[in-house]
């Protein structure tokens, strides 16, 4: 009997084990993370400061170097909070709030959502306008939370019930391409989502049109790479992107052509 009974707590604490996340499996907030550190938590955050344009980069790459610490501070800075560049709980938690301005993969992803539970019916596009607020508020009062048009942490849990039912789903679609650099006359270098190419000349970015290619979007481009959708253009309109190239002899080669392009994420 005594076997008997070590058996089965043994099994309960091995099953409490597979039901509980591990701290490698921690969602964003769970940690502190700071200069040195590398993790999938530190990805999540880098691509959260994209969306609030201080993170001048074209990538997440996980790892917590100088360049996130420095970006984390402006967030701070921007937020009145300790300027330590430190990412702790409340920098993690105040970060995860979508409101207007906000750029990015987030958005959109809020964007889907929204349109599952048929409160936002316009172009799901990366950019936290007047659309997707209302949308956000509209929400909010169907659930009976503050309606402030703020995608906060009550907000999101809310609209996660649904989460099943947003297509993730990748997409192909044929386009004319052409390419730009960052010194053409009139050029600021700084794309729409804040990436600084010419400090960051090896980024490998494209310009679209959102109401076709969410802002923040990961796309494969035929004959370019991966690349992240983190820029506009008064001339991209409809299917068609501008790859960024550093070279203008380069950029002159690629000419305009055809290309097939393949929405990851």
């Amino acid at each position: 009997m005594k076997n008997i009974i070590c058996m089965i707590i043994t099994v309960s604490i091995f099953m409490i084990g597979l039901a509980m996340p591990t701290k490698g499996e921690a969602a964003l907030g769970d940690r502190t993370l700071s200069q040195g550190t590398s993790h999938s938590d530190v990805k999540e955050l880098q691509e959260l400061l994209l969306t609030k344009g201080v993170y001048p980069y074209h990538e997440a790459t996980g790892y917590y170097g100088s360049i996130t610490k420095e970006s984390v501070k402006e967030f701070q800075e921007k937020s009145n909070l300790k300027a330590d560049g430190i990412a702790g709980l409340q920098t993690n938690q105040k970060i995860q709030v979508l409101r207007t301005g906000d750029i990015g993969k987030h958005v959109a992803d809020l964007q889907k959502l929204l349109k599952v539970w048929d409160v936002y019916t316009s172009t799901v596009d990366g950019i936290f306008g007047s659309g997707t607020k209302q949308a956000v508020s509209t929400f909010q009062r169907q659930k009976g939370l503050t309606a402030d048009g703020i995608a906060g942490a009550k907000t999101m849990s809310k609209l996660e019930t649904k989460a099943n039912s947003v297509s993730n789903s990748s997409k192909t679609l044929t386009v004319s391409s052409t390419a730009y650099t960052a010194s053409c006359e009139g050029c600021s270098g700084i794309t729409r989502m804040g990436v600084d190419l010419k400090k960051y000349d090896d980024a490998k970015v494209i310009a679209v049109d959102p109401n076709v290619i969410p802002l923040g979007s990961t796309v494969e481009v035929e004959g370019y790479g991966k690349a992240l959708a983190v820029d506009t253009g008064g001339a991209i309109k409809g299917n068609k992107i501008d790859v960024f190239i550093p070279k203008q002899s380069d950029a002159l080669i690629w000419g305009k052509k055809q290309v097939k392009v393949t929405i990851v994420d």
